[in-house]
């Protein structure tokens, strides 16, 4: 009996003792930097498993070794929380880091830049064209587009009231679903690789909507706006007539008077919009009397639709426009903006900064 225990106890610290050096190897190997001579772009497939994922590494370029890739994530019990997606690593990554990154969800972040101002087709064509998005709406109208975005709200959310969510107002009073010029919000969009790109739209879409219900709740009083479309045209042509924050306030006094006097728009960015690929570059007489609906030399109020995809500044502008009697501005050729309060003066103002370049 004295001899089996001998036996046993020595049979089981000589196991010990072999586990204490395999992970000791393990954990040795799993702190060495694998050398890279580039940092490596690496596809981890949806329900891979441990083997799986030892194996996607390993084709893809990582110097592992996979059996010590496999053990290391058990013994550490992370064998189930690797995340699948895209991933960058760098050069320097040891094997913990790697294991520490895939539990983690580090993915790759890529991203797509709406530049303020910009129409919405300016808009699908540069997600229709960015190499990282899964391409699911270039076959789409606009108005098709706009039926995928609209499937995703949920009923509730469409009964919801003006002042609680201005979204379902712009989407259900009269909007015209084939023109969903102005819907969007410029901003920069984080995604992970192969991201659809009907994603990207629904949140620009929900973006705008969030923007437009804060300023529309908190409008100043007595606006000439029939709803929160009306100021996102509004918004639209600001964003077109001036780049200029501090001046936004006052390009919007100027139309919000002329619509209170019922005087036209008389705006140049409207009939750019209204010619569409008639626009030459530079407009002319003849430009100006043609009648489109966006011509607000011609026709009153404002336009149909917005005429491009207005950022925050435009917005508040809208909204918050500051008080004045101006009735005029033209541009200093600096950036700036020279506002009038009548005709005469307009007109010397014109002389002084578009006749007298």
């Amino acid at each position: 009996m004295f001899v089996f225990k001998r036996v046993l106890f020595s049979t089981v610290a000589i196991a010990a003792f072999g586990i204490f050096i395999a992970c000791s190897s393990v954990w040795y190997w799993a702190r060495a930097p694998i050398h890279m001579t580039l940092p490596l772009n690496v596809t981890i497939q949806p329900r891979s498993g441990l083997r799986s994922i030892a194996f996607q590494l390993r084709c893809s370029g990582v110097p592992i070794e996979r059996h010590l890739f496999v053990l290391m994530a058990r013994i550490l019990g992370m064998s189930l929380q690797l995340k699948p997606g895209h991933y960058v690593f760098s050069t320097e990554v040891t094997p913990y880091d790697l294991l520490q990154k895939l539990a983690k969800g580090n993915v790759r972040q890529c991203l797509v830049t709406i530049i303020e101002g910009w129409t919405f087709r300016r808009m699908r064509d540069e997600i229709n064209t960015h190499p990282a998005l899964r391409h699911d709406s270039v076959m789409l109208s606009d108005s098709q587009l706009m039926r995928k975005i609209m499937a995703n709200i949920s009923p509730t959310d469409q009964h919801k009231t003006s002042t609680q969510n201005a979204l379902h107002m712009l989407s259900m009073k009269g909007v015209p679903v084939q023109k969903p010029e102005g819907l969007f919000f410029p901003d920069t969009y984080l995604f992970e690789e192969n991201t659809s790109d009907l994603d990207i739209y629904r949140r620009s879409y929900h973006l705008m909507h969030l923007r437009i219900q804060r300023e529309w709740e908190g409008r100043s009083p007595g606006l000439p706006y029939l709803g929160p479309y009306d100021a996102l045209k509004m918004a639209s042509i600001i964003e077109k007539e001036t780049g200029r924050a501090k001046d936004k306030p006052l390009v919007a006094s100027v139309f919000i008077n002329r619509l209170r006097l019922s005087m036209p728009l008389q705006t140049d960015s409207t009939v750019i919009y209204g010619l569409g690929t008639l626009y030459t570059g530079q407009l002319c007489k003849k430009d100006l009397q043609t009648d489109t609906p966006y011509n607000t030399y011609i026709r009153g109020g404002l336009p149909p639709t917005p005429i491009s995809l207005p950022g925050n500044a435009s917005l508040k502008a809208a909204l918050h426009g500051a008080s004045s009697e101006a009735l005029y501005f033209v541009s200093r050729g600096d950036g700036s903006t020279h506002f009038s309060n009548n005709l005469v003066d307009h007109n010397k103002a014109v002389d002084k900064y578009i006749r007298g370049r």
